[in-house]
């Protein structure tokens, strides 16, 4: 089940709300939240729901293991914990990864093993991490309930695309939460914002990218190929930001404030700036349980450098299994290397003009890089965007019959809410006393927003759930 699926909009969260809404205190209504969880990934996720609850369970012995007066024993609890968690995400999304490099590297037969790779894993797992360590480092988050750990790692808006919830922001939050209208409403209009970028943006772009990247490189021409890496760039980004507004929303529905998790990532001058804004909650995770416990830029350059790499290496490895996400990390990693070394010359006044440009020329090729599927594909799409080539006449004809005026009209659209044109719009109304009608304003376009996409659902039209592959 998805958040732009019917059977959420009118069916689960109908439901999950009204019962919310019955309770009288926070702890029934934690019950209600951590059944209605369950109940959601097990709606997809039959078997791998117990793959979850033991993970939970594991992770809710470890904290109050790790909450002792002994602080060398409270280590070794936080390092088993780390090798559960991590060694769960091995055994389910690389075993067969490594296991082919193995055999490649060897020459040896290996029987590779198909394991299905339950939804969210990739998730859940760092926020039972999270949980662990937090408690390890304030003993008094500890939580002798085990439902409250199950609420934290399962609450359904972002179980199974995120954003990665740190456990000591919302700790207080389990306990003592409001629920009033305002909220609901504030929280309803911030879920139609999300489902309108993953319906009728996300959607739409992706219908154009999954078109050229099942060609081959050799068969697309140069616009076919910028076609394909632009509506790919476009794609996840509205894709990946309308689930975290969507999970924003239903958090702030049920009384949960979750940080923001995108701000605008493309109106950035250089990458370093990129990462302050893109997947800040997983940026975020990795700075505080990887690149700082590794020294972080307190050894000297080298180190800071190495750390630095490790974690951009890492950060593309959890997003799969696949040396095209190793590589896309990678590429990130050297271009921020680059500028720190001022090799990149970003900081200068001069450079700033073009900072814009050079940010979005590497973002859109690493991410050729990451929606292939093979390193070679991948390359060779790029090699198609930067030479002149016509390609095959059929494929191209075939791309350009895609480009329809409602692609164009959602293009600009797109192009257009990638900048803070509405914030900025928004903010100058506030300041000009003008907040009610505002208000009144965007509760209407949502109502038209709402509309549609369950329009674009009802007609049974492309709408693909890119986190499968993560």
């Amino acid at each position: 089940m998805t958040f732009s699926s019917l059977s959420f909009l009118f069916v689960f969260f109908p439901v999950t709300f009204i019962f919310y809404a019955l309770c009288r205190n926070t702890k029934t209504r934690n019950i209600v939240l951590a059944a209605a969880s369950i109940v959601f990934y097990a709606f997809g996720e039959p078997v791998a729901v117990f793959i979850m609850l033991n993970s939970v369970l594991c992770n809710y012995i470890l904290g109050i293991l790790a909450a002792g007066r002994n602080k060398q024993q409270n280590k070794i609890f936080v390092g088993i914990a780390a090798v559960i968690n991590i060694g769960l995400l091995i055994c389910y999304k690389y075993t067969g990864f490594f296991a082919s490099i193995l055999q490649d590297m060897t020459g040896f037969e290996i029987q590779v093993p198909d394991i299905r790779l339950p939804i969210g894993i990739s998730f859940f797992t760092f926020q039972g991490l999270s949980y662990v360590i937090d408690v390890y480092r304030d003993r008094r988050r500890v939580q002798i309930n085990f439902l409250n750990v199950l609420l934290y790692i399962s609450f359904f808006p972002q179980l199974i695309a995120g954003p990665v919830v740190r456990y000591g922001d919302i700790a207080e939050q389990i306990h003592s939460r409001e629920f009033s209208a305002d909220r609901v409403s504030r929280g309803i209009r911030r879920f139609i914002f999300g489902l309108g970028k993953k319906v009728l943006i996300a959607n739409q772009m992706g219908f154009v990218a999954d078109a050229v990247f099942s060609h081959s490189a050799d068969s697309l021409g140069t616009m076919p190929a910028w076609a394909g890496a632009v509506c790919y760039t476009l794609q996840i980004f509205f894709d990946f930001s309308g689930y975290s507004d969507m999970a924003i929303g239903l958090g702030c529905i049920f009384g949960f404030d979750f940080k923001e998790n995108f701000n605008y990532p493309y109106v950035s001058s250089s990458i370093q700036d990129f990462w302050r804004r893109w997947h800040i909650s997983l940026t975020s995770w990795f700075r505080e349980y990887v690149y700082i416990p590794l020294g972080g830029n307190r050894r000297g350059m080298f180190r800071t450098d190495l750390n630095r790499f490790i974690v951009f290496f890492l950060t593309g490895l959890w997003h799969g299994a696949n040396f095209t996400f190793i590589v896309w990390g990678m590429i990130h990693g050297v271009c921020q290397f680059l500028e720190n070394h001022e090799i990149i010359p970003v900081k200068k006044k001069w450079f700033k003009p073009f900072g814009h440009v050079y940010v979005m020329l590497v973002t859109i090729a690493a991410f050729v890089i990451f929606r292939a599927d093979t390193l070679s594909q991948g390359l060779g799409i790029i090699g198609r965007m930067f030479t002149i080539s016509s390609g095959e006449l059929l494929i191209s004809t075939e791309i350009s019959a895609l480009f329809s005026p409602l692609f164009v009209t959602v293009l600009v659209a797109a192009l257009v809410l990638c900048t803070p044109v509405c914030r900025i719009i928004e903010s100058r109304c506030t300041q000009a006393g003008y907040e009610k009608p505002c208000l009144i304003a965007e509760t209407a376009c949502s109502a038209v927003v709402y509309l549609l996409c369950i329009l674009s659902l009802s007609s049974g039209s492309y709408n693909p759930f890119i986190y499968f592959r993560f």
